[in-house]
């Protein structure tokens, strides 16, 4: 019921996502976008060369295969003015440290226009991990555009590097990407709302993890995207601090989360053992990279990646070892971690290896978040299930044992532990009448015929006293028992009682050889008496009246209605007190 409720509620805003997805058109008119310029070609040189002697050298540039790299001090690109699409207005890139970027805009007759930004004079763009920097004035004359990056620490700022006429998100994709992504930041935040839920019922650490993990992921595509443009104003390497750091976050998040997700005997230990050292090791690397992005610059980002591939390659194994244990909850994981996986290995293969291109994988990350939250809020939903599921039992269990123990094993009656600890309870819910029933000369049913058939007489004699809702039975005892009663006639319910014993053991109990009787002492308590004393006080007057009925012959009850009951040991401390 729960899982069918959330998955409801999570539908919706996929369902919004899927509509707005369906709104765009088959063949859609081509975006602004379109008219950047992407074209380049590279030259490279450290920071000490003037780079008027680098532009103006034509054997420097490289036009043909456009291969940047990280290991030259300097970086430039060139890019063509093209005459038949509006006039580039900014430098737009990829969004990682860099100490400066310098711009030329160089006419025809060789008229030069320069522009300089530091990395925090970089403006971000309203498009996911992109900034943008402003031409210096592009006239009719212009021929061209050099873009000369100082220190850059991502190839990705490098290789999508490109000159256009708007901001990149300034056209109606890029403002339904935004939407699109308002939509599923709403959707991030209703598995806060579930787990708040779900913790107060069960306190278990994954439903705080779970919460960890999609607040990351919502910090993450707000820093990722043009979101936080909209929300905050914060420089470019703030944004590429908590970048870093948010993924490291996600990634210590959903560690931690399987850590405590993962059912108990269904993950190898040492793999259990390994996630909260990966989880520390992914936040020292996120860490270095965000505050330390030019040590060893060159090779960082390469570092960074590297570091992160025994941490892909633990939760590849932790999931199928947890599947192959038979986990329910790793099938929630693996459905969730799929997306997300599949970006790791892209980001991986396109920085360590020549297979693919350097590149974010943005869009899939996204997707992936959708998945990752659906997937893993549903089975935390049945993790929750189950485990309350498991409490109920526990707890039932629990409660029959305790009414086990308070229960006489023998005749299934209360036992006088109960009474006792409840008779104030007992007294405010109405019972007030205490009768005591013990057995007549039962010592000589054990000496003549044995304690077995003894027991099937107390047996019996547990039926006779038969307790309901207005009747509670006890055995004290022994032969003792001990009657509650509540409601109308308590007296004359109590005596028919007693009067049943015989009848009850001579129909249950075969080859006695007398009548099996029992006398009883009673006391009735209205609720309007005047009372003093604990139950053990009433118990003892009830006893005295029960020995009066054996002392007048047994086979009989001795009763009184009590208006006044003081115990007698105050009794006589008061009168000792009123004579002194």
């Amino acid at each position: 019921m729960w899982i069918g409720a959330i998955f409801r509620v999570l539908l919706v805003p996929a369902a919004v996502l899927w509509a707005l997805f369906a709104a765009t058109p088959a063949r859609p008119a081509p975006p602004p976008d379109s008219l950047a310029t992407r074209d380049y070609c590279v030259a490279t040189s450290d920071l000490a060369e003037p780079i008027a002697s680098v532009v103006a050298d034509p054997n420097r540039w490289n036009c043909r295969d456009r291969k940047v790299s990280l290991e030259p001090e300097r970086t430039l690109l060139r890019f063509g003015i093209d005459r038949s699409k509006p006039l580039p207005r900014f430098l737009v890139t990829r969004r990682s440290p860099l100490e400066n970027v310098r711009l030329l805009a160089i006419d025809a007759d060789g008229a030069v226009r320069s522009a300089i930004y530091a990395n925090e004079q970089l403006l971000p763009a309203q498009t996911g991990g992109f900034v943008k920097a402003p031409l210096p004035t592009i006239g009719p004359d212009t021929r061209e555009v050099v873009a000369a990056f100082d220190l850059a620490t991502h190839q990705v700022a490098l290789h999508d590097a490109h000159i256009a006429p708007n901001d990149p998100g300034d056209h109606p994709g890029g403002r339904r990407l935004l939407l699109l992504l308002s939509a599923l930041c709403g959707m991030l935040v209703l598995p806060l709302i579930f787990n708040a839920v779900f913790y107060r019922i069960l306190r278990e650490r994954f439903v705080l993890w779970h919460s960890a993990l999609a607040l990351s992921l919502l910090l993450t595509i707000l820093v990722n995207s043009g979101l936080s443009t909209y929300i905050v104003d914060l420089a470019v390497p703030t944004l590429s601090k908590l970048t870093s750091l948010a993924f490291g976050l996600a990634v210590v998040a959903g560690a931690m989360f399987a850590y405590s997700f993962i059912e108990p005997g269904k993950l190898h230990p040492v793999l259990r053992r390994s996630l909260p050292w990966a989880a520390c090791w992914a936040l020292a690397i996120s860490a270095g990279h965000a505050f330390f992005p030019f040590v060893a610059r060159e090779v960082q980002t390469d570092l960074y990646y590297a570091g992160y591939l025994p941490i892909l390659a633990l939760l590849f194994w932790m999931v199928v070892d947890a599947l192959r244990r038979g986990s329910r909850a790793a099938k929630f994981q693996l459905i969730g971690w799929l997306p997300m996986l599949a970006v790791g290995v892209i980001r991986e293969l396109g920085q360590l290896t020549l297979l693919l291109q350097p590149t974010e994988a943005m869009m899939l990350f996204y997707f992936g978040c959708v998945f990752d939250i659906i997937a893993t809020t549903l089975g935390v939903a049945d993790r929750f299930m189950a485990l309350k599921n498991q409490r109920d039992e526990a707890q039932t269990e629990a409660r029959l044992l305790e009414r086990l123990s308070e229960r006489d094993s023998l005749t299934g009656l209360l036992n006088r532990r109960l009474i006792e600890e409840r008779w104030d309870v007992l007294r405010s819910e109405g019972f007030s009448t205490l009768a005591i029933v013990d057995l007549d000369r039962f010592k000589q049913i054990n000496d003549t015929h044995g304690h077995a058939r003894g027991d099937e007489v107390l047996r019996a004699v547990a039926i006779a006293l038969a307790p309901d809702r207005n009747t509670l039975a006890f055995r004290m005892g022994g032969e003792e028992f001990m009657l509650l009663l509540r409601g109308a006639d308590t007296a004359g319910r109590a005596e028919r009682r007693r009067q049943a014993i015989p009848t009850q053991v001579a129909a249950k109990v075969g080859g006695l050889d007398r009548m099996i009787t029992a006398s009883m002492g009673m006391v009735e308590l209205p609720a309007d008496a005047k009372m003093e004393g604990s139950f053990q006080s009433i118990y003892e007057r009830a006893d005295q009246l029960l020995y009066e009925a054996k002392q007048n012959g047994r086979n009989r009850t001795v009763g009184e209605k009590l208006t006044l009951f003081v115990p007698r040991a105050r009794e006589r401390r008061r009168r000792k007190q009123a004579a002194g």
